[in-house]
Order: C-alpha cells, then sequence, then structure tokens
C-alpha cells in the first residue's frame, strides 16, 4: 500500500489549509477503485526529442500497475523505447489519479495471462496471451496524485508514494 502525503502547491488551492491528514478524506482504496475502473486512460510520453505525446488507451489497473497494448510501431511504444518514463491518468476531471512511473514491456507469460483475463472481463473484448495485437506494457507507478474536486480539492489532494520504487522523477 502507498504512503499518503500532501502534495506541495501553491498557495489558494485550499491544501495550506487542508485539516484532515493526508488519505483519511480519500484514501487509496478509493483512487485504486478510479483507477480499476476507469474506461479510458491517457498515456503520456515524451518523444526522443522532448516534445510530449498523449493517446487513449484502454488499459487495466492490476497489482499496482497500468497494463495497456499498443502496437510496436507506434510513437507510444518508440517513445517507451527510448524513455520508459511515462505518466497516465483516466479519463475525468473531477476524479483525477496521475500515475507516475516507469512503462517497461511484459514478456513474464503468468503476468500477460493475468492481464488478457483482466482486460477480456472488463471490456468484453478478448485480448489472447499467445496473440496479442502488439506489446503489453505495465505502468509501475513511483507516485500517484489524487483529488477529488466534488469533495474539496484541498481536503482530498494526496500524493501517494509507493515504498522500493526508485524516484527518478523527483
Amino acid at each position: 500500500m502507498p504512503t499518503a502525503h500532501r502534495p506541495v502547491v501553491p498557495a489558494g488551492y485550499g491544501v495550506e489549509s487542508a485539516t484532515d491528514p493526508p488519505g483519511t478524506r480519500l484514501p487509496w482504496s478509493t483512487v485504486r477503485g478510479w483507477l480499476t475502473g476507469a474506461r479510458t486512460y491517457w498515456v503520456h510520453t515524451t518523444r526522443p526529442g522532448g516534445r510530449p505525446h498523449a493517446v487513449p488507451v484502454w488499459a487495466v489497473w492490476y497489482a499496482d500497475a497500468l497494463y495497456f497494448s499498443t502496437s510496436g510501431t507506434t510513437a507510444t511504444a518508440r517513445n517507451l523505447a527510448a524513455n520508459p518514463h511515462a505518466l497516465a491518468h483516466p479519463d475525468d476531471g473531477e476524479r483525477v489519479a496521475v500515475v507516475e512511473g516507469s512503462a517497461a514491456r511484459v514478456d513474464d507469460r503468468s503476468v500477460l495471462v493475468d492481464v488478457a483475463e483482466a482486460y477480456t472481463a472488463k471490456y468484453e473484448y478478448g485480448l489472447d496471451p499467445d496473440a496479442l495485437p502488439g506489446p503489453v506494457y505495465g505502468l509501475t507507478p513511483v507516485h500517484v496524485l489524487s483529488w477529488d474536486a466534488a469533495d474539496s480539492l484541498g481536503q482530498t489532494m494526496t500524493r501517494w508514494e509507493f515504498q522500493g520504487r526508485p524516484d527518478s522523477w523527483a
């Protein structure tokens, strides 16, 4: 389970007056539910020249990581080959969960089978681990920034830290 912290944000967002400990009004179980239940996620990568790239994908949250597939010839795959740092978030601006970390191609058969089963159950679209349309990537978070805009942005804004994962995004 990740550790909850208050993010450092400019004055005026209400975070400086937050009275509940971080992770209290917006527990990890709620954020994990958003990550699990979302239909579409935006994956953001960086092109070799430094320009950003974003694409909507279907994905599954499984074992504290976000798994998605893309063709090996896409800009997303090329960008991740050059720089594995990425971020992703569900397509919702009210219930926010921004996942920051590194994405790696998944080759472990048991993980691919589990992800394919979760994907098939979620989207009712068969994903065969033996005939994948492209590589599967696992975005392993270092941080997740979350808040619920409907329930006091300042009180719910939480930065979740995953212990034991390298923090190259400081």
